[in-house]
């Protein structure tokens, strides 16, 4: 029972910390970076993700795999736009501006913190 009330916490822990530093990326790349529309393109043959190619601020055009694939809620289609910030000393470092990522990490630390709540729960039951 103690190994497996110490997993939970841990579990709980890596979700959490999962989440944290998700966050973390997505709002430092909102801040800090180039926002430009992204071209979205099909993907290369045996991938599962579509291309997007966007200007960058120098005039440099990046195109690169998309962070998500066609399967989501809103699908990607080809020849949409999308909004996307990217870092200006590495362009293939992108996020896409929605709500969605943030919503899926905030839900990664909740879970997180939830686990490692009832993992202690556990452990202090356990003892």
């Amino acid at each position: 029972m103690l190994v497996l009330a110490v997993l939970t916490a841990l579990g709980g822990l890596v979700a959490f910390l999962a989440g944290g530093y998700g966050l973390h990326r997505t709002r430092r790349l909102e801040e800090s970076v180039q926002s430009v529309d992204a071209l979205v393109k099909p993907p290369q043959p045996g991938a599962d993700r579509p291309r997007m190619q966007f200007g960058t601020a120098d005039g440099q055009v990046v195109e690169i795999a998309s962070p998500v694939r066609r399967t989501r809620r809103r699908p990607l289609r080809d020849g949409s736009e999308l909004r996307i910030a990217y870092d200006a000393d590495d362009p293939r470092e992108i996020v896409l501006l929605s709500r969605d990522r943030v919503r899926v990490d905030q839900a990664f630390m909740v879970a997180g913190a939830a686990l490692v709540v009832l993992g202690a729960v556990l452990v202090v039951r356990a003892v």
